[in-house]
């Protein structure tokens, strides 16, 4: 049988292999990926907003959640005195910005206009494109039921938006840790669904498989995977107590390596979540793991001789944490200044899909393409 022969008796198998992969059901699996990798960075973009309207005192500045009507801002000068003065009953309102003017209120007002705008777009683009996809049976019903899911979800984030947004508006001037947290990590839930769904489609999973150095650096790929993940929730928390306004000093925590108030809180577990000594120093063992666990990576990929995506991949998330860990200590010195901090904020997702780049591309099958 010639050379020629061959590639077209294998060419039906390799198709019945890739609809067998439940990801690979689309008859168009480069415009579905395209559409999600263009709401990847649209979500990446809300995060940054996001961390801009944190870092702004921008969260609390609009009292109601509507959905529809809240689509258009104030016009005119009685509807934004109105709006101002919703604002001024509330916690924040009174006790921290009771001398602000009205074109100071406008000031924070349009960070959180524009950042729930953000999020009803992504919602738009999202699902017009979706329901497109399916009614003309573009996505078998495997995907569609990916795709559904993160749609979901994004229902789920907005409705946790909000409930962050009215833990701010009832007695405290600020708003719960714990849902800010819950809010930021359903943000990278998302964004890294959409961006694993997009990399099957474009890569699907061969048969065969990856020898055992490439094995075992797909393990410590999921190893950093759940360290950026800790940095990511453990990063929500120092926002959420603004643990990064103390300790700016490094690599010592104010002349130590653990602080003496590690555990000065009452009960003890008390400090891993209200202790500003505590969840910093939370955050700082994240960054060294990953200062140890991205090397290792990288010189294992390396070792495995690796070449391609894997290697490419772990190439890119080197560099990447080198850069995000050197902001992360910029920003700390100095008390995490607005444009540095968003900066921080925004390259931690970058390094995550950058992290599940790694480990998609370290699978058996892709690892042998």
């Amino acid at each position: 049988m010639s050379s020629s022969s061959h590639a077209a008796g294998s060419r039906p198998i390799a198709q019945r292999s890739a609809q067998a992969t439940p990801l690979a059901q689309s008859s168009s699996p480069r415009a579905v990926a395209a559409w999600l990798l263009i709401c990847c960075a649209l979500v990446l973009a809300m995060i940054v907003v996001g961390g801009v309207t944190r870092l702004t005192d921008s969260g609390l500045s609009i009292v109601e959640w509507q959905p529809i009507v809240g689509t258009l801002p104030p016009i005119g000068d009685a509807a934004w005195l109105e709006v101002f003065e919703k604002y001024r009953q509330t916690p924040e309102g009174m006790l921290v910005n009771h001398a602000m003017s009205l074109e100071e209120f406008k000031g924070i007002f349009w960070w959180e206009y524009f950042h729930r705008l953000l999020g009803r777009l992504i919602g738009v683009v999202f699902f017009v494109p979706l329901v497109w996809f399916a009614l003309t049976r573009r996505v078998g019903a495997g995907l569609a039921l990916r795709l559904g899911a993160i749609f979901v979800l994004g229902g789920l984030q907005g409705a946790m938006g909000w409930y962050m947004v009215k833990s701010g508006l009832v007695d405290n001037p600020h708003v719960s840790q714990f849902r800010l947290t819950a809010h930021l990590a359903i943000a990278f839930l998302i964004l890294g669904a959409m961006f694993w769904v997009a990399l099957g489609l474009l890569f699907p999973q061969r048969p065969g498989a990856a020898s055992p150095a490439l094995r075992g650096a797909r393990r410590l790929s999921w190893w950093v995977t759940g360290a950026v993940t800790w940095m990511v929730l453990t990063g929500g928390l120092v926002a959420g107590i603004r643990a990064g306004k103390a300790y700016n000093t490094f690599p010592l925590m104010d002349g130590h390596w653990v602080p003496p108030e590690i555990m000065m809180i009452e009960p003890w577990w008390r400090n891993f979540f209200y202790n500003m000594a505590t969840v910093q120093f939370d955050h700082r063992l994240g960054a060294w793991a990953l200062a140890v666990l991205v090397p290792w990576l990288w010189l294992r990929v390396r070792r495995a001789g690796a070449t391609g995506r894997p290697m490419a991949s772990a190439h890119l998330l080197l560099g990447l944490i080198v850069l995000q860990v050197s902001l992360g200590i910029t920003t700390l010195l100095h008390a995490v200044p607005i444009g540095l901090g968003a900066t921080h904020q925004g390259v931690a997702a970058v390094v995550f899909i950058a992290a599940l780049a790694a480990n998609h591309a370290l699978r058996a099958g892709a690892a042998r393409a």
